[in-house]
């Protein structure tokens, strides 16, 4: 348990007890024991890492699957100061109401212990966000290739923050559930011996899910700079949504950095894969960058229903007759293929160079990259693959 030692953990603890009175106010049960078990969880989890406190707190506090975006607007208003000084009683009821009518002028009410002689001068201070929820959505629409580095930094904190899915796929095995489209006979027969052979409790089976894996290829040339650093930062955040990720770049070769990627900080993550690449700001060679991933990889990465994204814009001189030949293969070996291109997101293009026009009838997703609305797109696509998109 929390050693509430010093004083930034004290308010540390004084905070998450008026977030869960924040959350009972909202119609979410955190009871004190909850509130217990999330300082308890403080001690496995690191506390500059504002997802994993996110995470953390939602699967301890959260019962019903509905209260979740309830939570995580709370959870974001709440703690967005810093968690070393003292929280103030904040009216959360009347910001949701306002955020319902795009109102986002908040008001901050005195905490219970404040000083009396500030509240009979009916001073209350107003945080008055609008500004901030403009400037989030202008960057929610702005190009990548178009941010400044602050920007990019908020980008990247807005993709971290978000909870990404991707969908299960389902086996062939059947597994006992408390319903499901087909009947279990033997576990109905087996219980039907405590009636005197009547069928009176049904037992059911559903077909088991398992994680699908997911591939990435991000080119890395000059044309793709801007954008595939900033979709590395996206894949790094997908790898909580999974855990069989692999991750290759490809300029003018190949080269996998899944291991890199892995990595715990972000930071570290992203400048482990850069160490690991040598190519990166120059040619492309797709064709030969798609042999290499078949012939060496394919078998290791690919089958089990593996979902392909690539990200490139497909400008390239190389063999187009092996760019073809090899998306073909690629195409296969997978389940799903996914071509990720920037330029999409450019009012009036059109896919005429001959290395995407080659390439189409291979592709089950042709999808833009280019801004945060995109990859939020994109998001929603990998949580419904089972159902199509």
């Amino acid at each position: 348990m929390l050693h509430l030692k010093t004083r930034r953990d004290r308010q540390l603890l004084r905070n998450l007890v008026l977030f869960g009175r924040a959350l009972r106010r909202l119609g979410i049960d955190a009871t004190l024991p909850q509130i217990l078990a999330v300082v308890d969880a403080l001690d496995h989890i690191d506390l500059t890492q504002r997802r994993d406190f996110k995470d953390a707190a939602r699967a301890i506090l959260v019962q019903r699957r509905e209260q979740i975006e309830t939570f995580d607007l709370a959870f974001d208003f709440f703690w967005s100061a810093d968690a070393v000084k003292p929280r103030q009683r904040i009216d959360l009821g009347s910001m949701l109401r306002r955020s319902l009518h795009r109102d986002r002028s908040v008001t901050v009410l005195p905490a219970e212990d404040a000083d009396p002689a500030a509240a009979e001068g009916g001073e209350v201070e107003v945080l008055d966000l609008r500004a901030t929820y403009s400037a989030g959505e202008v960057l929610r629409h702005k190009d990548f290739a178009q941010l400044t580095r602050e920007e990019a930094r908020t980008v990247r904190r807005m993709m971290l923050e978000r909870s990404w899915r991707i969908d299960r796929r389902r086996t062939r095995r059947k597994v006992a559930a408390a319903d499901g489209p087909y009947l279990d006979v033997r576990r109905s027969l087996r219980g039907s011996l405590r009636h005197g052979g009547e069928l009176v409790d049904l037992k059911w089976r559903r077909r088991r899910t398992k994680p699908r894996p997911l591939v990435v290829l991000c080119d890395i040339s000059g044309s793709m700079e801007a954008y595939s650093r900033v979709f590395l930062q996206f894949i790094y955040a997908l790898g909580g949504a999974t855990d069989r990720l692999e991750a290759f770049v490809f300029g003018t070769r190949l080269t996998r950095i899944s291991r890199q990627i892995q990595h715990r900080d972000v930071d570290q993550a992203l400048r482990q894969a850069a160490a690991a690449v040598v190519d990166w700001g120059g040619g492309t060679r797709i064709g030969e960058s798609f042999k290499r991933f078949n012939y060496d990889w394919g078998r290791r990465v690919l089958g089990r229903g593996a979902v392909v994204a690539i990200l490139s814009d497909a400008w390239d001189r190389g063999d187009v007759d092996l760019l073809e030949r090899e998306t073909a293969r690629l195409r296969r070996s997978c389940g799903r293929l996914m071509w990720l291109n920037p330029l999409l997101g450019t009012a009036g293009y059109e896919p005429l160079t001959r290395g995407i026009r080659r390439v189409l009838p291979y592709i089950d997703d042709f999808l833009p990259v280019h801004n945060l609305t995109s990859l939020e797109q994109l998001g929603q696509v990998l949580a419904r693959l089972e159902r199509g998109a």
